[in-house]
Order: structure tokens, then sequence, then C-alpha cells
């Protein structure tokens, strides 16, 4: 499996190290992922993601995963992530929609 995160797209760089008398060597910057479990309260159900540490921090940030997967973009999404919010959306729709029909 590739090293991107499936919630921001980012990934691997590469540079170069740079030793004391000059000389470049290839190398490369690893993003910092971890395998974590995060719920959809919309949903009712535990995704297992692949996500770096700084998409962590931004999903408790805006409250959750159904709050950061509606906010982003669907570029930066992974397929399986995009699959997510569509079910979000389309889960928030029909909620809607049985709102307004009981009132």
């Amino acid at each position: 499996m590739a090293r991107r995160c499936e919630l921001t797209g980012k990934g691997v760089q590469v540079g170069n190290n740079v030793s004391h008398a000059n000389n470049r060597t290839k190398r490369r910057f690893l993003p910092n992922l971890k395998e974590v479990t995060l719920s959809s309260e919309i949903l009712g159900r535990s995704f297992r993601l692949k996500i770096s540490t700084a998409a962590l921090r931004t999903v408790d940030h805006r409250g959750g995963l159904d709050a950061f997967l509606l906010k982003a973009k669907d570029a930066d999404l992974s397929p399986r992530a995009r699959e997510i919010k569509r079910a979000i959306e389309k889960a928030m729709a029909t909620s809607a929609a049985g709102a307004e029909n009981a009132a």
C-alpha cells in the first residue's frame, strides 16, 4: 500500500542529504502515518484508516470524522474516504428529508 494519508493526500517527499563536504545524496521524507479507527456518528459505524498524525489532529479539531469529510475536497481524499463521504452525505440527505416530511 502507498505511503499516503487517506484523508489529506500527504505522501512521500524527496530531497537531499547534504554532508559537511556538500556532497548530495537522494533521500526520502516519509509522512508520519498511523492506522487508526475513526467512528462516524451519522453512519453509526467505525472505519479503519491510515492517516497522518497531522490529519488526526485536524479531525479532532473539526469535531470528528463526519465534519472533516464534509469539509474536505474530493481530490485530496482516497477512493475509500470518498465512498465514506458520499455515504455520510446520503445519510444526511435522507435524514433531512425525513425530518421535513415529519414536520
